[in-house]
């Protein structure tokens, strides 16, 4: 359990669900974690549970819409371990589908906030940080929304994953000569709390599960552990890909 010792990591939506799994398993296999979210109460007890278990975990507030809130969670692992080696863009929204006619203005920016803008600040900042530390690597959490199954999306959530896609390419692009990797993951339907609250009626989940190959949904260590690899330098060699994990649904 060392795949990621001397390594410094920020972590977003780190309170709960998937990016709460990142922090822990990040942190046991020994990285020094720095993770944030809008939910502090519950971010703090995810903090606690690691320090009691003998990881190295810090909670930060951290709006990722806020460039204030980026430049002082940089800061904080920066001052702290000098240094940031990786950087997971893991926080995201997720809104009830409608049609396009019927997405307001205000909902469609919330998404497009958080899913796409929140991952080019983190980049934006993290970029000077990882160069100072001689490379580094970005993992972006995408989603299968963001390249296809398109009769079935939310428009907004589906834009901003794609937005998400393609700035992943261009980051590691034009970030390799630094030493930086950027690959997107692409999960399919997850076990998480977002995905229980969209398919809450048995009837909606039971159509969902339908459309993939292997009738279920992923689990959050799935998830996770392909995370993990293209975080880790197990990855060296790969940069501006994208990590499908849906069970076969984009297959269909």
């Amino acid at each position: 359990m060392d795949k990621l010792t001397g390594k410094v990591a920020i972590i977003t939506g780190g309170a709960q669900g998937q990016g709460a799994a990142e922090a822990r398993i990040f942190a046991a296999e020994g990285a020094k974690v720095v993770f944030g979210d809008i939910l502090d109460a519950a971010g703090e007890t995810v903090a606690a549970g690691i320090q009691a278990t003998g990881g190295d975990a810090t909670y930060i507030h951290l709006d990722v819409t806020s460039e204030a809130d980026w430049q002082a969670a940089i800061a904080l692992a920066t001052g702290r371990f000098g240094r940031l080696d990786i950087l997971i863009n893991n926080a995201a929204v997720l809104i009830p589908r409608v049609p396009i006619e019927d997405r307001t203005a205000e909902e469609w920016d919330k998404v497009m906030g958080v899913n796409a803008k929140g991952v080019f600040l983190g980049t934006k900042y993290a970029i000077p940080a990882m160069r100072d530390s001689g490379g580094g690597s970005i993992v972006n959490i995408s989603s299968i929304a963001g390249i296809g199954q398109s009769t079935h999306q939310e428009p907004a959530y589906a834009a901003s994953k794609g937005a998400i896609r393609i700035f992943t390419k261009v980051t590691a692009t034009q970030h390799a000569a630094d030493n930086i990797r950027c690959n997107s993951v692409h999960p399919g339907p997850i076990d998480t709390e977002m995905f229980r609250a969209a398919f809450a009626e048995p009837e909606a989940l039971a159509n969902r599960l339908a459309r993939i190959p292997m009738r279920r949904a992923g689990s959050i260590d799935e998830v996770v552990s392909g995370v993990l690899y293209l975080a880790s330098d197990e990855s060296s060699y790969i940069t501006g890909t994208e990590l499908v994990i849906d069970g076969g649904a984009l297959s269909m």
